[in-house]
């Protein structure tokens, strides 16, 4: 079985694949453009035929026949059936973008390199074929991840557009919608959205997700109904299994006070300003007389108090995204700031001890190689807890792993048979210096996607 598997630890196989998961977990996040979106689609119609062709080698021109006629299939609106049959189960979502097949010549490269069957061995037999096994896992890995579950973006305060003349048949049948008709009118309520995993989870982002929210909806449901002119107001009551809402509509969007009744009191008031949240809501719970008040500026939460018995319990400040933005600029820095002055001590340490060296035995640098990736990804884990910018997401977590495991280990050997420890301290030195650097290169990746 080892010599099938041997052309997954081939180097243009592993350079896809790093691509892969760079692309998936870190590019799209950093620029979302068209050349991140392409980049998946070219490096998984790679790897996905060689690693099925190389576990069931007798079923290969199936495999690869099969991906093209799917991969076909999954960007086309045929799929759409398949996807709502699906989502209930695995939450599964993709975009309809033909332009995407530019990706399926690859499929032919991928069957040629295969049939080259050159040498792949890249070291000692044993490395070898623990390499492959390592390279095997990380491949089922990427498949895994790509497929992810997208994010549900759901609202605090109640979301609806407004449609005209529709022609709705199983209403039942569309995930995250309410629909309620009036005469000639639909009301949609929207719990919530299937949208791409935001680096920040935050009302700018709401807002952002819900700027178009009416033509999203009428996309979303394929109806013959159409968007409202701008400036035609409409006010409708609805009745919910919340409460009953009184909407003020101008055009499709929500645009005015809003207010619910449960059991004769209200629960909630509020103003919209097309659709994003203004000024001051007022939060009742329907038993007793507590109460929430919130303040909005541009759609996005500044400040929340909270009241019992017309008493203040609490008051808390929200931050923005600029003050986010503000914020992570000082934690920027002070990274730096520590980066630069540890590399300081280490130039310090190498001076001082110019002519000798701190000596390990073949094993301890060996395995220090090895158990370097795993601290360094542990300092770097407990840096994001502290900056409270850590992802609580597995798929991204795993692949951060993976990252730091193909950078560290390399490095870590250059370090120890090439440049050398000076002291015993240095191996905590470096290992803090690469989590520093992880460390930064993560934040400042986030605040260039929250600064777009």
């Amino acid at each position: 079985m080892y010599e099938r598997l041997r052309i997954l630890a081939s180097p243009l196989f592993i350079l896809f694949l790093v691509l892969l998961i760079i692309n998936d977990f870190f590019l799209k996040a950093a620029f979302q453009n068209t050349f991140t979106g392409k980049l998946s689609d070219f490096s998984g119609l790679f790897i996905f035929p060689i690693f099925w062709s190389a576990i069931f080698p007798k079923w290969k021109s199936f495999i690869f026949i099969a991906t093209a006629v799917l991969f076909i299939f999954w960007k086309s609106e045929y799929s759409s059936v398949i996807i709502h049959w699906m989502r209930p189960y695995f939450n599964t979502g993709r975009t309809v973008d033909l332009s995407d097949l530019i990706a399926l010549p690859i499929i032919l490269f991928a069957w040629f390199y295969m049939e080259r069957k050159p040498s792949y061995s890249i070291g000692p037999v044993l490395m070898t074929r623990l390499s492959t096994y390592f390279i095997g896992i990380v491949a089922i890995f990427a498949f895994c991840a790509t497929t992810q579950p997208r994010y549900l973006q759901s609202f605090d305060q109640p979301q609806y557009v407004l449609l005209k003349n529709p022609t709705l048949k199983g209403l039942d049948s569309y995930d995250g919608f309410e629909f309620h008709i009036k005469d000639s009118l639909l009301a949609v309520k929207i719990n919530y959205l299937g949208i791409s995993r935001p680096v920040r989870n935050d009302d700018y982002n709401k807002n952002q997700s819900i700027k178009d929210l009416d033509q999203q909806v009428l996309k979303l449901i394929a109806d013959s109904a159409h968007l409202l002119p701008a400036e035609e107001i409409n006010v409708l009551t609805v009745h919910t299994n919340e409460g009953i809402d009184s909407l003020r509509f101008n055009g499709g969007r929500l645009d005015g006070r809003f207010i619910r009744t449960k059991g004769n009191k209200q629960i909630i008031e509020g103003f919209y300003k097309m659709g994003v949240e203004d000024s001051i809501w007022t939060l009742r719970d329907s038993i007793s007389n507590d109460k929430v008040v919130q303040t909005f500026v541009n759609g996005e939460t500044i400040d929340i108090k909270r009241y019992s018995d017309n008493k203040l319990t609490s008051s808390k400040t929200v931050n923005t995204r600029s003050d986010t933005i503000v914020n992570i600029y000082i934690q920027l820095s002070i990274l730096i700031l520590c980066l630069a002055s540890i590399c300081f001590i280490l130039y310090g340490n190498k001076r001082k001890n110019i002519s000798e060296h701190f000596k390990l035995k073949l094993f301890w640098k060996l395995l220090l190689c090895f158990v370097a990736p795993l601290i360094v990804w542990l300092f770097y884990t407990g840096i994001m807890l502290l900056l409270m910018n850590y992802s609580k997401d597995i798929f991204e977590t795993l692949a951060t792993g993976i990252f730091i495991f193909i950078t560290v280990f390399p490095l870590m050997f250059i370090i120890i048979f090439w440049i050398k420890l000076s002291k015993e301290i240095d191996i905590f030195l470096y290992v803090l210096v690469m989590a520093l650097a992880f460390s930064i290169y993560s934040t400042w990746t986030t605040l260039e996607t929250l600064s777009k």
